[in-house]
């Protein structure tokens, strides 16, 4: 009885001492921001919660951005009232709660038990932004992450360099993908989920993904990225060691030679022509939950295509040829991973500096398949309107029993 109470005390001291932090911050002009995550309330959609100061009309207010599913919705409160809803939605609906201010982050956790854990660390510098309404925007990641400095991506005071502009909104945009597709899969139950980025390239994604899910969401995650050049693959586990970041880690290979133990996300964003087939086959025999590809050539599908005759006068030139090549390849693609059971998009996406294609496509695993064989169906007929004899996704698969 009394180590019972010894701990509710200590539970209540934790959280006292968190929201004290909070208020503090707020009176010193030292809040960032603060994110309310790992959901467990009765409202259908809601993933997490993103409070950020701003000044309305004159008034000092907490913006409470709701991130669900298919929406957002905006709360703007007095600053007094915001503290009591934090306070509030701690004790009913959220397990995690992530403070950033000038100096320090802090973690205000309730774990599988049911304990209640602080943690304090230490903050790199880092700067609040005016704060006026119409500045009010939620980044998915902030300039102040070290390792875009040691990226070259901003400068000395964590300031975005003019010519990473546009890798800066490419990293922003990736992550809100890798946000939507976290919190539509499964992956919250995992103690661990393990990231595998095939093409890692310099590492701008591989050590954004591992930031984000270790920093803002609280996942233990295991991140590797995979890249043939050895030099980068040298840089990257550089900086790593550097940072002290000890799940992320780097390995020379490419999508055909290195074969992970697990994967529960996989990344191909420099997927050339059938890579892009080999990458998503791979995650599809790992039951990987996540599956992101970036397609940027179709190759295969081009010399087997036959003009249907009401579409020969639009398909004499080689542009719409093109064209209707590569739409065909990443729908039969999406079709296929429809069929192995993920809930599949294909749409637009920042192009990648290898290439001016702009597509990605993104898989989460699903419950089960039920249209299966309308979609084998689906893709039969396809590949007979184009006079289709091969898919290399197609064959991987049905090497495997696919089909069966």
């Amino acid at each position: 009885m009394t180590e019972s109470k010894s701990g509710e005390q200590a539970a209540q001291e934790q959280g006292e001492l968190f929201f004290r932090l909070l208020s503090e911050s707020l009176a010193g002009k030292a809040f960032v921001k603060l994110l309310m995550a790992k959901y467990h309330g009765p409202e259908a959609g809601l993933e997490r919660v993103f409070v950020r100061r701003l000044t309305v009309r004159g008034d000092d207010c907490l913006s409470f951005l709701y991130r669900y599913k298919t929406r957002d919705i905006t709360k703007n409160l007095p600053v007094a009232g915001a503290i009591a809803v934090i306070r509030e939605l701690f004790a009913t609906s959220f397990n995690n709660l992530h403070l950033h201010t000038l100096t320090e982050d802090v973690q205000l956790t309730v774990s599988k038990k049911g304990k209640v854990i602080l943690q304090r660390g230490k903050a790199a510098p880092r700067s609040v932004a005016p704060a006026e309404h119409d500045r009010a925007k939620v980044r998915f990641l902030d300039l102040d992450r070290p390792f875009l400095n040691e990226l070259g991506v901003t400068g000395a005071r964590h300031q975005l360099l003019p010519t990473m502009a546009r890798k800066w909104k490419q990293i922003n945009k990736f992550i809100e993908v890798v946000d939507h597709a976290f919190a539509a899969s499964d992956l919250r139950k995992k103690d661990r989920v393990r990231v595998v980025d095939f093409g890692s390239g310099k590492g701008y994604l591989t050590f954004a993904v591992e930031d984000y899910l270790r920093n803002s969401l609280g996942v233990k995650a295991g991140v590797t990225g995979v890249e043939l050049r050895e030099d980068l693959v040298r840089l990257c586990a550089g900086v790593a060691g550097k940072l002290r970041i000890a799940d992320l880690s780097f390995a020379q290979g490419d999508i055909r030679s290195y074969t992970p133990d697990s994967i529960d996300i996989m990344i191909a964003l420099h997927a050339c022509d059938m890579a892009t087939d080999y990458a998503i086959h791979m995650g599809i025999r790992a039951n990987a939950a996540i599956i992101m590809c970036a397609p940027c050539c179709h190759k295969q599908i081009r010399p087997q295509m036959r003009s249907p005759q009401l579409l020969q006068p639009m398909l004499k030139h080689g542009i719409h040829m093109g064209q209707e090549a590569e739409m065909v390849t990443d729908s039969l693609r999406a079709l296929l991973l429809e069929a192995s059971g993920y809930d599949t998009q294909v749409f637009e996406f920042v192009s990648l500096e290898h290439t001016s294609k702009n597509k990605m496509i993104l898989a989460v695993r699903g419950a089960g398949q039920a249209k299966r064989e309308e979609i084998l169906g689906q893709i039969r007929a396809i590949k007979d309107f184009y006079g289709i004899r091969e898919h290399c996704l197609e064959s991987l698969l049905l090497a495997d029993g696919f089909g069966e």
